[in-house]
């Protein structure tokens, strides 16, 4: 259950890292990054259907939470029942840096706030069915961030949940190395730099385009009158995927 728990956060982890790169195109403007999200739509066509990629990562991906947090829970349940009410008699003062211990003690809770993060922003950014901010257009992923991201509160939240992601992921990254038996006496402060620079890392990536919006340092969205020829011309036979090419 240990190295389900640990191969499953690996590979989200290494989902978090593409996701949080594939972010920052949003920096070259409204039509690139529009053409990134369709690009992901279409990837492996005609051997797959339009989508077909995202749907089965979706499926990876939530098969990847389900093992990690049955994973947890049941480690969790067993480690309770073995102790029983005892408490811990010998604590190490030492044993890890304060951060780590601090994101060890919060790792429960900081994965219940990501569970709810992860519905908050599925339902924001993929089905549209909580559009705070403006109307949000299927297709125009540009856009629907932009008017997402100017209120201070749906930022508030982007930036509290990351810093949930950022603990988790830096006990997380260090707990998995252990569990599969990569940490030994010279290879432990390695690995401790290895956790901080992916948690900090993906926290930095994340934050760069909500906070360029906030503050306004990125264009504001395009009139649909503008948008729809450029975005069009630029995805090329994927264009037949919008009705709004064909009226163009």
């Amino acid at each position: 259950m240990k190295r389900l728990m640990a191969w499953s956060g690996i590979i989200f982890i290494v989902y978090l890292l593409f996701h949080a790169y594939g972010n920052t195109h949003y920096l070259q403007g409204e039509i690139a990054y529009d053409h990134y999200a369709v690009w992901l739509r279409s990837l492996l066509e005609p051997l797959l259907p339009y989508e077909g990629v995202l749907w089965i990562l979706r499926i990876v991906l939530i098969a990847l939470i389900l093992a990690h947090v049955v994973s947890a829970l049941y480690l969790w349940w067993r480690n309770r029942k073995a102790r029983g009410n005892d408490k811990y008699e010998v604590k190490k003062a030492n044993a890890e840096y304060f951060a780590s211990r601090y994101a060890m003690r919060t790792m429960r809770w900081g994965g219940i706030a990501l569970a709810l993060f992860i519905i908050w922003h599925l339902l924001q950014f993929t089905t549209l069915s909580l559009t705070p901010g403006g109307e949000y257009i299927h297709g125009r992923a540009y856009s629907n961030m932009y008017y997402g991201f100017q209120l201070w509160w749906v930022y508030l939240i982007y930036a509290v949940a990351l810093a949930c992601l950022c603990l988790h992921v830096w006990h997380g990254v260090w707990s998995a190395l252990q569990t599969l038996g990569a940490t030994r006496g010279n290879t432990i402060p390695f690995i401790r730099l290895i956790a901080f620079i992916v948690a900090f890392g993906l926290f930095f990536l994340f934050m760069i385009v909500p906070t360029a919006i906030l503050f306004g340092w990125v264009d504001a969205p395009m009139a649909a009158a503008d948008y729809y020829p450029q975005f069009c011309d630029a995805i090329g036979s994927s264009a037949e995927q919008f009705a709004e090419c064909a009226a163009h």
